[in-house]
């Protein structure tokens, strides 16, 4: 009986989780380069069960012998390993900003462990220094010159520096090269992970490796290919009526759940109260 609540407890907790996972996905349907996270509920371990039966051995003193006869397994619950984001591509939105760019995917590289694509990333320096990637590519000129990310990290070029320009004046061509009048200034830099999964995901849009270690750099590479547009911005890839109908379906779990775990509590309350009682 007790197990029962621990197990209806952890369908609970699983979907609350759930439920709040998918409420920040709709927060953010908005959000240029925001990528849709999703759960992976999985279940703890089988509990295997046998009873223990006691047989007599035909004998002078009748002897008896312990046994153990199997009676089958018991789930004991479920919990939400951890969440993943979507890297597919998010739909074009045109601002006529000429601060604003669409990092669109070409032909990437698949994985041969996981079988899925790799992503590529604006390259950014955040303020310790280190390199982080993002997708949002709603940019502005800070007023020292150079051009910053929407949280005001540095967008960084091919080379890992710095982008110092004149004005908002110019022009990026679709392999991200931006020309100030006929001269070519920088060339974004691009980054490609090869297994995007593996990224930590921070606020704002932004991602870190695990390992502090930072990602190769895309451009210039063969086998990777994507294109910029300036003046749009990849929006968000949230599927804002998917988002709602799998936030239903997590809180009508929730929900028998909960009716489950009542259920329990009214056959506790009865074997303390009435069958325990003495006439």
């Amino acid at each position: 009986m007790f197990r029962g609540f621990y197990t209806v407890g952890s369908g609970m907790i699983a979907q609350q989780r759930k439920t709040e996972m998918l409420a920040n996905n709709m927060a953010n349907a908005n959000t240029p380069g925001y990528k849709a996270e999703q759960a992976t509920i999985r279940s703890f371990p089988e509990m295997y069960l046998s009873s223990i039966e006691t047989a007599r051995i035909p004998s002078e003193n009748n002897f008896r012998m312990k046994g153990l006869s199997p009676v089958g397994g018991i789930s004991t619950g479920v919990y939400m390993q951890e969440t993943l984001p979507l890297f597919a591509q998010g739909q074009l939105r045109e601002t006529e900003l000429t601060t604003d760019v669409a990092l669109i995917d070409g032909r990437l590289p698949v994985d041969e462990q996981t079988g899925t694509p790799g992503a590529v990333f604006f390259r950014l320096e955040s303020e310790g220094g280190r390199e982080q990637y993002t997708k949002n590519g709603n940019f502005a000129i800070d007023a020292s010159g150079f051009l910053t990310s929407s949280t005001g990290a540095f967008v960084l070029d091919s080379n890992g520096q710095r982008i110092a320009l004149q004005n908002d004046d110019f022009r990026i061509t679709d392999k991200g090269i931006i020309m100030e009048g006929e001269t070519a200034v920088a060339t974004l830099g691009i980054s490609f992970a090869q297994r995007p999964d593996t990224l930590l995901k921070q606020g704002d849009g932004m991602f870190v490796t695990e390992s502090g270690e930072n990602l190769t750099s895309a451009n210039g590479m063969a086998n990777v290919t994507y294109s910029t547009q300036q003046g749009f911005l990849e929006g968000s890839n949230v599927d804002a009526a998917r988002t709602m109908t799998d936030m239903l379906t997590a809180y009508r779990a929730f929900e028998a759940n909960q009716k489950i775990l009542q259920a329990y509590d009214r056959s506790m309350e009865k074997a303390v109260t009435e069958v325990g009682r003495v006439n």
